[in-house]
């Protein structure tokens, strides 16, 4: 049984939902992303998920495609990113999830990858411009080797495609909030995400995450209360990341952060 799952299993004993922060690695440099890593688990998360940039993150805000650049500038490549992970193993067992885009893992090999990711300690990998449609060579691989694939659901998914990501998804769902790209959001529809979330769960066992657009304690509360397992926070980090950048408080602030999302949701 993988990390991710266990963690689900374990939180859902005890009437508890993950919190999975993002960070893009590399940014503002790989040595920081590690200690930001250490200092988020130490605050309370239970789940972390690491961007590796792209030159073209379609599914990205501007906060996290000017990370993405921040990171690219700082040469943070995969075979970096990978290193990263296997440093953080010598220190922690929390999950661990790449978020990134397909034509890296392509260009690098998807056997090569994975078998690599797996070696490094990596638990799971979310390609948001690969469907499922077209994974059909990563899914057997990634599945084999003991790394989940993480599909995303979206507002205009229908049941068929609900139905489809639900069997094909290892580890979580990942249901997007909202029909846009990643970015803080006020006006958080939670009535629609809490609707959502039945019609997934109707059809499915496995445990959902809700990303995009949830950017304080107060939404993720929501956010959990309505019903999901998990609830994912990048571009508010991402923003104290930049804002921060140089001083000698960006993991102490960024930490303090991931412990008042993680209040909010116990909360819920």
């Amino acid at each position: 049984m993988s990390r991710i799952k266990n963690t689900f299993n374990r939180l859902k004993k005890k009437n508890e939902k993950a919190l999975i922060p993002y960070v893009m690695a590399g940014d503002p440099d790989l040595a920081t992303t590690k200690a930001l890593i250490l200092a988020m688990e130490k605050a309370g998360c239970d789940i972390i998920e690491l961007g590796a940039p792209f030159s073209d993150p379609l599914a990205d805000g501007p906060t996290i495609q000017k990370a993405a650049l921040r990171s690219l500038g700082s040469g943070t490549s995969i075979p970096g990113v990978l290193g990263l992970v296997a440093e953080v193993r010598k220190e922690s067992k929390i999950p661990l999830i790449l978020m990134t885009y397909y034509n890296l893992i392509f260009k690098y090999g998807e056997e090569r990858f994975v078998d690599d990711a797996v070696a490094a300690g990596l638990d799971g990998l979310i390609l948001p411009d690969l469907p499922p449609e077209e994974a059909g060579t990563l899914i057997p691989a990634a599945k084999k080797a003991g790394l989940d694939t993480i599909f995303l659901l979206a507002p205009t998914s229908t049941d068929e495609r609900i139905k489809l990501v639900s069997k094909v998804s290892q580890g979580f769902i990942y249901y997007v909030s909202l029909t846009g790209v990643t970015g803080a959001n006020a006006g958080l529809q939670t009535s629609s995400i809490k609707d959502a979330l039945g019609r997934i769960k109707a059809v499915s066992d496995k445990p959902v995450a809700v990303g995009f657009g949830i950017s304080t304690p107060d939404q993720a509360a929501q956010v959990a209360h309505g019903g999901a397992d998990g609830v994912i926070v990048g571009s508010a980090l991402v923003k104290i990341i930049e804002e921060n950048t140089g001083s000698p408080d960006l993991v102490s602030s960024v930490a303090g952060f991931v412990k008042a999302l993680k209040q909010g949701v116990l909360a819920a």
